[in-house]
């Protein structure tokens, strides 16, 4: 058996200090699976955990690439896979930790990723985007991969021209090769943790303090600051909730207050799409909080459903 713990759940339920407790106990390192904490320099808007935060406890997949660069997760499961491996092979517990569901459940099934090949054909339809809109890209993909384009939005550049890149290069559409990989089985088989609240108000009122936190540590002087070191906003870093409002509130189109209550409304609403996305995972343990719930209790919980468990404990 794999000693592999996947700790999940919505933003602001504690994810990252049940890990760094089971980390503690079982010989751990901690693998973050959470697609914005990758960024250099985007620490308080992330809520990245601090070096006092980690305790001595080893961090994999954070602070690792240029907030400038293109991120996915093919890259993702290509650069995260070997870590894995690595720390399993030196006998250490591998916690993987974090809300970016698409990100965790790849990783986990060991999902291939179509190659992002330089020959020239991504370049060409950047071009005849920009000469023919994307409302033209998406007609020209649905006649090869009708399924992609009708859950695409045209406003979707990015996904959009990556679905026509993979057709052209491959001769396989995006959809089929998606349904090829996912009828393998599984690569990984790990005990899943998922963390929340019993009432979705503990869990709002606890994000909107967070995100108070966060413009109070500094959120506006770290967005500013990129800005400053030539981060384009249109950077796919830049699209983070927290960060592009404040990039707006910076820009004069809103009032720093509306830039707080936006950040507060996104933040809920992903914390929504995070519920109903590991909600589907039936191997999932859920640890349900309350406001009087102390950390012990969760960790004593989480111990039930680790057969590798230190019998110390």
């Amino acid at each position: 058996m794999e000693k592999l713990i996947c700790v999940v759940g919505p933003t602001a339920s504690g994810k990252t200090g049940l890990a760094i407790e089971l980390c503690k106990r079982l010989d751990g390192e901690v693998l973050s699976c959470d697609s914005m904490q990758l960024y250099r320099d985007m620490d308080i808007g992330t809520a990245k955990p601090t070096p006092d935060e980690m305790q001595g406890i080893p961090h994999h997949m954070i602070s690792c690439i240029d907030p400038a660069d293109d991120y996915s997760v093919g890259r993702y499961v290509a650069q995260a896979e070997p870590i894995l491996q690595d720390i399993l092979a030196r006998g250490k517990t591998c916690v993987i930790v974090g809300g970016t569901g698409l990100y965790v459940d790849s990783l986990i099934a060991g999902r291939s990723f179509a190659p992002y090949p330089q020959t020239g054909r991504r370049q060409a339809l950047e071009q005849r985007a920009d000469a023919e809109g994307m409302q033209a890209m998406l007609s020209y993909l649905a006649g090869f991969d009708p399924d992609a384009a009708a859950r695409l939005h045209p406003s979707d550049r990015k996904r959009i021209l990556r679905a026509c890149e993979v057709y052209e290069e491959t001769g396989i559409s995006i959809t089929a090769h998606d349904r090829q990989t996912q009828r393998i089985p599984p690569k990984h088989a790990p005990v899943w943790l998922g963390l929340d609240f019993a009432d979705r108000a503990d869990l709002y009122a606890r994000i909107d303090l967070r995100v108070e936190q966060m413009l109070a540590a500094g959120l506006a002087e770290e967005v500013r600051a990129l800005l400053a070191r030539g981060v384009p906003d249109s950077a796919t870093a830049m699209q983070a909730i927290g960060y592009r409002e404040m990039v707006a509130a910076l820009g004069g189109r809103c009032s720093a207050e509306q830039a707080a209550e936006a950040i507060k409304l996104a933040t809920r609403r992903y914390a929504k799409r995070q519920r109903t996305w590991f909600r589907r995972n039936q191997a999932i343990h859920w640890l349900i909080r309350r406001p009087e719930t102390e950390n012990d209790e969760i960790l004593q919980s989480a111990r039930r459903h680790i057969p590798f468990f230190d019998k110390s404990w």
